[in-house]
């Protein structure tokens, strides 16, 4: 495995990535740590950044896609560190990444030979789950093919009785809401909808009158839509690889979500009738009241930012707008609330279980996300509505406010 702390390689750069992720990242900070990996077997590259440690401790997600690169983890990894200072958690960020397509049948060899030469990191600093490409369900797997207990292993070895701590958050992960579903598994996106619902009050808005188009029903799109739809708001766009599916008067959600397959894609054999089958991409200019980019990063870019017509974007994807999307969007008047509080609710509920703020009782959960989100997006539509100041940079300041109260914290994990 090589190593390269301290600094990213120029020959990882590309052009876009390089000029998204530079108006991104504070002028002079570079991550602390930025290890490379190349697997033995197939020779797919990986990525483990570790942007900032609070007690010695990172956490965030790995990935897998086909054309990953550094930069692009460096960039999240960033984002992981804003966004766990935003919800006041007392943990840097870090982000794990690997250039290899998650369908290839050797994916998940790939990804146990990658966290098996991360095995330092995993077992004292990095706090991993799941991402893009990556199921938490596989993590899993492959965390106990390593013989350790679970991702959130170099937290929980922090305990003073880790298999007591083990044997709770594990309990907690299985928790399961009256749907049957698995609260960890629609955290995010219940987080995500509540982001959108903030802001839907904070407008003076009433949810059913609210119009809103999803890129991505996935794991964080498709909780958002479920739980907007619940809400009584009119999801009437959501795309996924094969296309957009629209209808004005609003979607069917839960019956959409039944016809999901393992890659979160819709059988269109069984879609109703009067759903129109769109482009993929046209859900991005779709004339709505809230856009959710639930997909990948870089979504909106330079060369589509034209076409969008949303009054207001909410980021669940990471990096979902480049920087000069968001910039052309905010002169247009169209505020992006960004990922760093949008898309927070799952690592911040990961770390509310750890030191053992919320249990088993889903209700817990949700309410505890929702009284820290929704006032949270308050505060940067008021800022917006105010004084006009981006929602990213009152995140920020945010973030900054709290980062300097939590370098006096200690980490402490029940």
């Amino acid at each position: 495995m090589t190593m390269t702390e301290g600094g990213l390689r120029q020959a990882e750069r590309t052009p876009a990535l390089q000029t998204a992720a530079a108006a991104r990242r504070p002028p002079v900070r570079e991550p602390e740590h930025v290890l490379g990996w190349t697997d033995p077997v197939t020779g797919a590259r990986g990525f483990l950044v570790v942007d900032t440690l609070v007690g010695g401790l990172a956490t965030g997600g790995t990935r897998m896609r086909a054309g990953c690169t550094v930069t692009e983890v460096a960039d999240l990894a960033r984002g992981m560190s804003t966004k766990t200072a935003v919800f006041g958690l007392p943990v840097g960020g870090a982000k794990g990444g690997i250039d290899f397509d998650p369908k290839d049948p050797r994916a998940i060899g790939v990804l146990e030979r990658f966290c098996g030469a991360m095995r330092p990191w995993l077992d004292r600093h990095w706090v991993t789950a799941e991402d893009l490409g990556v199921p938490q369900h596989v993590i899993d797997e492959v965390f106990r093919r390593l013989g350790i207990g679970q991702s959130f292993h170099a937290a929980i070895e922090r305990s003073p009785r880790p298999d007591r701590t083990l044997r709770r958050v594990q309990a907690g992960l299985a928790a399961r809401t009256e749907d049957g579903l698995l609260v960890a598994d629609v955290i995010g996106g219940y987080g995500v909808a509540q982001a959108c619902l903030g802001v839907v009050s904070a407008l003076g808005r009433h949810p059913a009158r609210t119009t809103v188009a999803i890129q991505g029903i996935g794991t964080m799109g498709g909780g958002a839509a479920w739980y907007l739809h619940q809400a009584g708001v009119r999801v009437v766009a959501v795309a996924d690889a094969a296309g957009t599916l629209y209808c004005r008067t609003g979607l069917d959600i839960p019956s959409l979500l039944e016809l999901r397959d393992e890659y979160g894609e819709i059988d269109r054999s069984r879609v109703p009738d009067d759903v129109e089958r769109l482009p993929r991409d046209y859900v991005l200019e779709l004339a709505v009241d809230i856009l959710v980019p639930a997909a990948i990063s870089y979504a909106v870019r330079t060369d589509n930012v034209a076409g969008i017509r949303a009054r207001v974007l909410v980021e669940a994807a990471n990096s979902a707008t480049t920087p000069e999307a968001e910039a052309a969007l905010t002169a247009r008047g169209v505020p992006v609330v960004p990922d760093v509080v949008a898309n927070a609710g799952a690592a911040a509920w990961a770390w509310w279980l750890l030191q053992g703020q919320v249990g088993t009782d889903p209700a817990q959960s949700f309410d505890r996300l929702r009284e820290e989100m929704r006032p949270k997006v308050a505060v940067l539509v008021a800022a917006w509505r105010d004084d006009r100041v981006p929602p990213r940079q009152a995140a920020q300041e945010l973030a900054d406010a709290n980062r300097r109260s939590l370098a006096r914290t200690a980490v402490t994990i029940p």
